[in-house]
């Protein structure tokens, strides 16, 4: 993966709320609430370069034809069940937007990604698909998620993360080079068990409170 395929978003204040977010110490509340705040931002920059055409309306002053969206509805999909953390602030951005989900698990016996749930909108060929997941560990999982979406239709693909590691970046861009990575941060590196370094966790755990 090249660095011009991957975009740091350092809006101060997506830097701000990724900090709220990297604090052990933020409960589950200000968690689910500060991610939805984060993720909307993250959503302006994911779909900066969505198609315009032009509607011919009536202001109350005088009538003209002005920017519109064209084409199919936007798609975000979210990798279970992290991924579903985006959406809400993603759709108080684009309410209209289709969502799709996939579900990977780690096979027990090979010890790899596996597909076990796949849902997603029809005309992906069509549509701008934005895949979610907060972390981009090492990669994995997006991976897998990305070649089930292409094996469905989908031909214009982003990835949306939180932090990910450079050992993710490394993967995904080479598996996927067509697809293009937002995130928020490029942390330090992967530990021994594969969690980012200094990350924020567990970001499933910390949104569902389902930890500690």
């Amino acid at each position: 993966m090249t660095a011009d395929n991957l975009t740091l978003v350092r809006h101060p204040l997506v830097q701000h709320k990724l900090t709220i977010l990297r604090n052990k110490e933020t409960p589950t509340a200000q968690f689910r609430q500060v991610f939805r705040e984060i993720a909307f931002v993250l959503g302006c920059e994911a779909t900066r370069d969505l198609a315009l055409g032009a509607v011919e309306i009536e202001t109350p002053l005088e009538r003209g034809s002005f920017p519109y969206l064209e084409g199919k509805k936007l798609c975000f999909v979210s990798i279970l069940r992290a991924g579903n953390g985006f959406l809400d602030g993603l759709l108080d951005l684009v309410p209209s937007a289709r969502v799709g989900h996939v579900g990977i698990e780690r096979d027990e016996e090979t010890l790899q990604p596996k597909l076990y749930y796949f849902k997603a909108p029809d005309h992906l060929s069509e549509r701008q698909v934005i895949l979610l997941d907060p972390m981009l560990a090492t990669g994995g999982t997006a991976i897998e998620a990305a070649a089930a979406l292409k094996k469905a239709g989908a031909t214009r693909i982003k990835f949306l993360c939180l932090v990910a590691a450079p050992e993710g970046v490394a993967a995904f861009g080479e598996a996927h080079p067509d697809i293009p990575i937002i995130a928020a941060a490029l942390d330090r590196r992967l530990n021994k068990v594969g969690y980012i370094l200094p990350g924020l966790g567990d970001a499933g755990d910390r949104i569902y409170g389902t930890k500690g």
